[in-house]
């Protein structure tokens, strides 16, 4: 494989805005995925990859023939980029054979510090890409496009690998849920997905939280401020109130880990007459995640009761479930996963990821799909970073695994 070839790719595309919009009601929400998918098409079909599309919605397939009557397995990673921190004008900093220690980043005072992210103790020598303090970098999903690509160049460079067909899906808005909404399962033909959207080295997620967003919308009684008294209903004052109603020391992304779940106040707008809330509600169980809607709505109850005049309404909308039970169905997803780590000597560890991947929502339709590291580390923040090392390892898996399926029969 290519190192250069594996970074050169990854810095042109954090290059492109892609951030998701929620507040749009279009696929994909934002014009930078469109031209994330039209770059990606344009370099699949210069590589010599077959079947290259690029749909009405932006969505990429393309597929790299392999051993006839082996099962066909597809690859996915997403094109947008998180709206929790600006992805305008990306400015990477590259930082070869790292020496250890915090690394300050170009702008302001933040770094990112080896007493908060402990595994650069482990980098030494490492190349490492991180921001400059002022945006996300991309690393999720970008880190896992550039591998996957990286693999169907190696491939294609490659004949004499033999190894299972392999179909390629890029996906747009994976970050506000909508990942899979237009991805038509039974067309990829696969017998299995992986997702390329995970952390560090050596990882296979094989369950995810379920999940789910609450909309919670607050009707007060707007009137000029000179003649209010005992007549305004304050909806911003109200909302504040509701989310201050939510339990802090507990059911909270700051208070939990490993299988607790929460909800997640992460977007408050609005005014006077109306204002809304957006709470992620995220959980392994389902009857955690109706035991979090149930509190959402008692609540608003008792914030009404404390604001007379206003009204709360809590709508609860399905994003995706654990993928855990979907994988179950097929063992060989993950078992041969594990095998291509091994065969390359390293020790996979099968992990739980607290937050979801396009591989929930394609499970569900029935195409079990854990997901696979790429080398991405803290995502969704200015202090994102990614190491090229651990992503040239996890093209190494790629490497093994569609060799290892290549050898598997269609049944």
């Amino acid at each position: 494989m290519d190192r250069d070839r594996l970074l050169k790719r990854f810095l042109q595309y954090v290059a492109i805005d892609s951030t998701a919009d929620e507040t749009q009601s279009k696929y994909p929400s934002s014009d930078g995925q469109l031209e994330v998918s039209q770059l990606l098409a344009k370099q699949l079909k210069a590589i010599g990859a077959e079947q290259v599309e690029v749909n009405q919605h932006g969505l990429v397939t393309a597929l790299i023939p392999g051993v006839p009557n082996s099962p066909t397995i597809a690859l996915n990673s997403h094109v947008d980029t998180s709206p929790e921190s600006s992805g305008k004008n990306i400015q990477p900093q590259v930082i070869e054979n790292y020496v250890g220690g915090d690394i300050p980043l170009g702008k302001g005072s933040l770094a990112i510090t080896t007493r908060e992210n402990p595994e650069l103790d482990s980098l030494i020598g490492a190349t490492l890409i991180t921001t400059d303090g002022t945006t996300l970098l991309g690393g999720d999903d970008k880190a896992g496009i550039a591998v996957i690509m990286e693999l169907v160049s190696h491939l294609l460079e490659h004949c004499e690998i033999e190894h299972a067909p392999v179909r390629i899906l890029f996906t747009c808005d994976e970050e506000i849920g909508r990942g899979v909404d237009h991805v038509d399962v039974e067309s990829l033909g696969a017998t299995v997905c992986y997702t390329l959207d995970g952390p560090g080295a050596n990882q296979i997620d094989v369950e995810t939280f379920s999940a789910d967003v609450a909309v919670i919308t607050v009707q007060g009684v707007n009137i000029h401020p000179s003649i209010a008294k005992d007549r305004m209903v304050n909806a911003i004052r109200v909302a504040a109130a509701f989310v201050d109603a939510l339990p802090k020391d507990e059911r909270s992304p700051e208070t939990t880990a490993e299988r607790e779940g929460f909800l997640h106040p992460y977007v408050s707008e609005g005014g006077v007459a109306e204002a809304t809330v957006r709470v992620l509600l995220r959980d392994f169980d389902e009857s955690g995640l109706k035991a979090h809607a149930e509190l959402l709505r008692s609540t608003a109850r008792q914030t009404e009761a404390s604001f007379p005049g206003c009204q709360i309404d809590v709508e609860i909308r399905r994003q995706y479930r654990n993928l855990g039970d979907g994988l179950k169905t097929e063992p060989r997803a993950v078992a041969l996963a594990e095998q291509a780590h091994a065969n390359l000597g390293r020790t996979a560890v099968k992990s739980i990821i607290r937050g979801g991947t396009d591989g929930s929502l394609l499970t569900e339709k029935g195409l079990p799909t854990p997901n696979l590291s790429t080398g991405q580390h803290n995502p969704h923040s200015p202090l994102e970073w990614a190491c090229l090392d651990e992503m040239s390892q996890a093209v190494q898996v790629l490497i093994e695994l569609v060799q290892l399926w290549g050898r598997e029969r269609l049944e």
